[in-house]
């Protein structure tokens, strides 16, 4: 190989563009995400476990095995789903990454955004945390950013909203 061969480079990788600073959303989305998940595992693993003492099968413990297994499947998976949740705020539009075999990056123009929801359930709302839901002209891309703290939310609504309010003014 010579002196003037060119530099090979790695490609850039499409989920982490250059010199972005990626926001997290809250830790506690882990616990919004597996305590309805486990309550409804758990409960099947209960009924299964009643079932298969009521019959006295030993085949009939596979169920409830199943469920425990799932269960911590669950365990394992929901925490790293959360942390690949991020969003990055760059100067024309909203980046929105989520996944970790199946990664999903989505970029909304602020220009485009027609209006933005927060929104709080029972659970999230104890655990002061909300989501922020921004609906397009298109409705293909709609996005969400769960797990995020309430006053980060609202804020991030306000934000957007003026910023998509100020793009359109310029139309």
């Amino acid at each position: 190989m010579t002196d003037d061969a060119p530099a090979v480079r790695a490609p850039a990788d499409p989920f982490d563009p250059p010199g972005l600073e990626w926001s997290r959303v809250s830790g506690k989305l882990v616990t919004a995400r597996l305590v309805p998940s486990l309550t409804t595992v758990g409960l099947l693993a209960v009924v299964g476990a009643v079932v298969a003492l009521a019959t006295g099968a030993a085949w009939v413990w596979v169920f409830p095995a199943f469920f425990v297994l799932l269960a911590l499947w669950l365990l394992w998976l929901v925490p790293r789903q959360v942390h690949a949740i991020g969003y990055a705020e760059r100067a024309d539009d909203l980046l929105i990454r989520k996944g970790i075999m199946f990664r999903t990056l989505v970029v909304v123009p602020y220009g485009r955004m027609q209006y933005l929801d927060v929104q709080r359930g029972p659970l999230t709302r104890a655990l002061g945390l909300a989501s922020l839901q921004l609906h397009t002209a298109s409705a293909g891309t709609d996005a969400s950013i769960d797990g995020l703290p309430a006053e980060v939310a609202e804020r991030l609504r306000d934000q957007l909203a003026a910023r998509g309010e100020a793009r359109l003014a310029g139309l």
